[in-house]
């Protein structure tokens, strides 16, 4: 697997948070054999690493690196070709964590084929004004300065995963009252906007209408009524912008059986 601006070869990334890989694992594999994708980023995996079912996948090729935790968070990536290499974590970027922040298995990054490609899950910080909304700005900033440290190797960015934030009112199925909202307050998206700096949303290269969601609530029929937030999202810096060639959603599993609430999105470039 070639860089696309080294090469003629493509690539394909997607993101999927599964909300518990022990409980989906069938429906990742059984993706998976239909998308052959290059890069498969997880999140919500929820199980410690000698627990994940790494046997389905990599019956189908791909390998695996894995940062979980027990029944919260944890993050994966399923590649078809082994990575160049990983890191775990903020630290392994940025340093000593002095805030503690690589407890929570959040941040995963590896290289192929000269593309840096970085699989995140952003807290969801319950409320405005709450501990845990603090903790998620803080985070935010952390996450700054750990993309600011990747981006001196050269090399091209691919930021994906599950960033509980709503950049733009179109990314919400009703807006209205959406500044005192979780993921969608002031304060989140412009934490988001500075964090992420010169990278660019590959989905609003090609899509530019709203509607289009990634996340629906399970309740009151939330996916039926196509009562979503687009919140899951891949960000590329400008050379992987400009070979884009197309990002999607996919809602297929979404509408399975015990599905998470959550679908993949697919970018090629």
């Amino acid at each position: 697997m070639q860089c696309p601006a080294k090469g003629n070869e493509k690539m394909k990334v997607a993101t999927w948070n599964v909300n518990s890989i022990r409980i989906r694992e069938q429906q990742v594999v059984e993706w998976l054999s239909r998308h052959r994708v290059d890069v498969l980023c997880l999140q919500e995996t929820k199980v410690v690493d000698r627990d994940f079912p790494r046997a389905a996948f990599e019956s189908l090729g791909y390998h695996l690196s894995i940062l979980g935790q027990k029944s919260y968070n944890g993050v994966a990536m399923l590649s078809l070709q082994p990575p160049e290499s990983v890191r775990l974590g903020f630290a392994s970027v940025s340093g000593a964590d002095a805030d503690g922040f690589d407890e929570q298995k959040r941040a995963i990054a590896g290289v192929w084929g000269g593309v840096r490609i970085v699989n995140l899950y952003v807290p969801n910080g319950s409320e405005a004004g709450s501990e845990k909304y603090d903790y998620k700005l803080r985070w935010l900033k952390a996450l700054k300065v750990y993309l600011e440290k990747l981006q001196q190797s050269g090399e091209e960015l691919c930021v994906c995963g599950d960033f509980n934030v709503a950049l733009e009112d179109i990314d919400i199925y009703k807006p209205e009252g959406r500044e005192n909202h979780i993921m969608a307050t002031p304060q989140e998206r412009q934490a988001l906007r500075e964090t992420l700096g010169e990278l660019k949303d590959a989905f609003r290269k090609f899509t530019t209408e709203g509607g289009h969601f990634s996340w629906w609530d399970y309740r009151a029929g939330g996916f039926q009524r196509n009562r979503g937030w687009r919140i899951d999202h891949i960000y590329l810096s400008s050379g992987l912008y400009d070979q884009a060639t197309g990002c999607h959603i996919d809602v297929k599993p979404r509408q399975g059986d015990q599905p998470s609430d959550h679908a993949p999105v697919i970018v090629e470039f």
